[in-house]
């Protein structure tokens, strides 16, 4: 039987050891240090607030004029439980992301991988950025995220474009 009781004591018996509690104030820091860095970068980009999770996602909006106006948005993604960085296409509710779903089932995608109209999927589209990131580089981590986010940025505005 899944007892609660049990799930918490293994929850306070991993934060005792203290690991867990230095690596996500690490991961939230260096977000949190991503998106300023994106948002000084490119000005005309907005930028949302950080969205923390519940431990197994950590994101922020990243969105050109381009893809507002379509009412989409870029979502930087840090999953916790794989340990990777994703970008992903998304709507500003279900309805557009359905429909960006069905428009784009008949476009070549390349690497991307379209998703699926699902309970709890948030994207349309999504990138891989970093796939094994390392946080003790943290400036060549947010260079390499940077890269791939703008690249995904130039790919899906092509794509809208079409």
């Amino acid at each position: 039987m899944d007892s609660l009781n049990i799930h918490i004591q293994e929850y306070r018996n991993q934060l005792s050891k203290g690991e867990i509690q230095k690596a996500y104030k690490g991961i939230m820091t260096f977000m949190s240090g991503l998106r300023k860095y994106l948002e000084g970068r490119y000005p005309d980009c907005t930028a949302s607030a950080l969205y923390y999770g519940s431990m197994d996602m950590t994101y922020f909006a990243f969105t050109p004029l381009a893809l507002k106006n379509k009412k989409l948005k870029i979502a930087i993604v840090y999953l916790h439980e794989v340990g990777r960085f994703e970008a992903w296409l998304g709507g500003v509710n279900r309805k557009i992301q359905a429909d960006y779903i069905e428009l784009m089932r008949c476009k070549y995608l390349g690497d991307y991988k379209l998703s699926q109209v699902l309970p709890g999927v948030d994207s349309i589209i999504e990138s891989i950025l970093a796939d094994k990131p390392d946080f003790d580089h943290p400036e060549e981590l947010k260079k390499q995220i940077e890269k791939k986010t703008m690249e995904f940025v130039k790919d899906i505005i092509s794509l809208m474009d079409e």
